[in-house]
This record gives structure tokens, sequence and C-alpha cells, in this order.
């Protein structure tokens, strides 16, 4: 099936009680049992779960997956795939993540004796170098929070098969309607869900979808024995989301591309990181591995006060975290997403202190482009 059929009817059918053709809230934290032993299949509400059961199967499509397994958040799926490996492994890492991801690893994982090497997945030669005897997982962000980098997928997944490495990609800023890496031999996708695929502003969740049976039946266990799953209404909210996913990120898509050229013409900025863009130096990649850009663009205005006079001024974007909504967000990397990261690490990587990071919405461009226009006059 095509993206938008999928993204409407798989893994839901009409009520078998009632017809209703939206899937129910399965709003119950335990089922009644015919006798001992014997029972529909569902026995508590942490374990089983219908709404979410269609959820993760409805998102296991878009991604091209089997298995699906939600999560409360994305960081208690990122958690949950720790799950995978035990005190004394060794896990790579794209040193341009989520400030929440370098967080959980550095400041939470390490005090169970895991090991982690940050590198610049970008290019490959980076991840084959770090590969030690215990390395067990190499987990890729593409392209990377706030910055925009893109690691070659099908290059990086060859290398941990040869090397006999779980991969695993965050998947957020792309969502399954631009990016799917299991197609490209990758293992797991995780998704923020909370993000573009709920794209409401309105939920916490997170998921993880592999092909591998072996993977997916370790982290069922993980999400029932942890319990970080979500609540029935998340899901259905969710579910919601997903049937206009595909018009969203084309809208993303497009505001994006016409921000980008803005903000290069007029030339109000130091320095734009969007691989949309010709001089990005993984457009190619982009084109390769993606279709399309997403809705996501860094910029640096080369000055602190003038980000700041831009981040205060602004009235169509909201200056807050998080990211992915139909409304367009504003914030401020180092200091909000990425505060736990070192000021030295931060400043290698290039997120200044007048790094700006847009989420750009599905409003009328031409009010996005005034806005700022505007804030900074």
């Amino acid at each position: 099936m095509g993206f938008s059929t999928d993204a409407i009817h798989a893994g839901q059918r009409p009520d078998p009680v009632t017809g209703a053709v939206i899937t129910p809230i399965y709003q119950t934290s335990t089922y009644a049992q015919e006798e001992l032993g014997k029972h529909k299949g569902f026995e508590y509400g942490r374990t089983h779960n219908l709404t979410r059961q269609s959820l993760e199967a409805n998102i296991a499509a878009l991604e091209k997956g089997k298995y699906g397994i939600a999560f409360s958040s994305g960081l208690a799926a990122t958690h949950a795939l720790m799950g995978l490996v035990k005190a004394g492994d060794h896990i790579i890492v794209s040193n341009n993540v989520y400030g929440g991801t370098y967080r959980l690893f550095e400041l939470i994982m390490r005090d169970y004796s895991l090991e982690f090497s940050w590198v610049d997945t970008s290019d490959l030669k980076n991840i084959e170098n770090a590969v030690r005897k215990n390395t067990k997982l190499v987990y890729l962000e593409t392209p990377t929070n706030p910055m925009l980098n893109l690691t070659d997928l099908k290059g990086a997944s060859e290398i941990c098969k040869k090397n006999n490495l779980i991969s695993i990609v965050d998947n957020t800023f792309m969502s399954p309607y631009f990016q799917n890496p299991l197609t490209l031999g990758c293992d797991i996708v995780l998704h923020s869900s909370t993000k573009y695929i709920n794209g409401h502003s309105d939920v916490i969740g997170g998921i993880v979808i592999t092909d591998n049976e072996k993977i997916h039946e370790r982290l069922r266990y993980i999400q029932n024995a942890i319990g970080a799953v979500p609540s029935p209404f998340d899901c259905w909210l969710v579910l919601r989301s997903t049937k206009t996913l595909a018009v969203r990120m084309e809208r993303h898509n497009k505001n994006a591309i016409e921000l980008a050229n803005f903000l290069v013409n007029s030339k109000i900025a130091k320095k734009i990181y969007y691989p949309g863009l010709p001089d990005h130096p993984k457009h190619e990649l982009a084109k390769k591995q993606m279709r399309g850009f997403g809705g996501m663009i860094s910029a640096d205005f080369g000055e602190v006060d003038k980000a700041k006079t831009l981040l205060k001024n602004v009235r169509i974007f909201t200056l807050g975290e998080s990211l992915g909504g139909v409304e367009s967000l504003i914030s401020h990397p180092a200091s909000m997403t990425h505060a736990s990261v070192p000021k030295e690490e931060r400043e290698e990587m290039g997120i200044t202190d007048s790094l700006v990071r847009f989420s750009v919405g599905i409003e009328d461009i031409e009010d996005l482009i005034s806005d700022i226009q505007n804030a900074l006059t």
C-alpha cells in the first residue's frame, strides 16, 4: 500500500462490536478472564492494550518494519534500548545528538559501567576506527539535532553487519514519511512520537521499530518489565495524527525550503544549516536516502544579542522546547535542548550561543518570513 493509505488504515479495523471506524480507547487496567489460564489474549493493561497495539502496528507499517514497541516517551524508548547491552559493553554514538540522549548516556548509563564513544558518524571511517572488541551498538542520529549533520545509513549498516553490531537510528527529524532506515539495512528505528509523528504538541511518546524477531522479543519483555508504556488515550491521539502525517510533512518540507532560501538570500544569518540547501556538505546524500529535507533549520546569527532579539520578539514562532508540531517553534539549543552538554563540546560541534533552531510549522510561509523580519527590526 501507499504511505497515506497505510497511515490511515494500517493496524486498524472497524470495531467488531459497534462498527466504529476509529479505533476505540481501551481505557482499562485489567481484563476479565473466562477461567484460570483462559482469556482473550489480554491480561493486564501494562502488558496488553488494543489501542496501543494498533498504534504499534500502524507506525511499524509506515517504517516498513514488522514490529513496533511503544513507550511513554522518546527517552523511555532510548533507555529501553540500553537493555540490549550489559555492563562493560561499548556503544558508538553520533557526537551531535539530542541533548536528552547525551544526558541519559553520559550522566546516567555510564554509572552502570557502559562505555560510550562520541564520534562524527558523517564520516564512516570514524565509525570503523571506533569499533572495539566490546562494541555492541552503533547509535546514529541523522539528521542530527541541531546541526543537521547526515550519516550514510546504508554504509553505516554495512559496517555494523561486518562487525556483528546492532545499528540504531533516531529518525525523529525525518519521520517515516521522508526516511526509512530499515530499508537501508539498519536494525532498529527510534522515534520520539512526541514530534512529527504526533505533530500537535499534545502528547509525549516514543516508539521503536525493528524487523529482527529476537530484538523485538527482548524489547517487548523490557517494555512490560519496566512499564514505561503510553496511556491508551495518548496512543489514540497519535493514531489520529498519523492519518495526516503525509500532508503535514509535505507542508513542513515546503515551508522549510522557502524559509531556508529566505535566510540565505537575506543574509541576516551568518550560517544556515539545512540539508535541502545545495551547499550543505551532505546535500547529495540527503537526496539519495531521504525523500524530502524536513522541517528543521538551524541558523547561526553570529552575535548573541542578535539571536536574543529574534527569540524575544517573534510573535508567530513560539519560543519553546520540542519540535515537529503544526505550529512553528523557535529555540536556543545552547541553553535549552543541549544545556547538559559541556560548553566546549557544544562549541566544537557548532552549537554556539548565537545558534537558533527553527521547527518550521505549516502556517502561511509569508507570515513566518515576516515574523522573522519584524522580530529583528
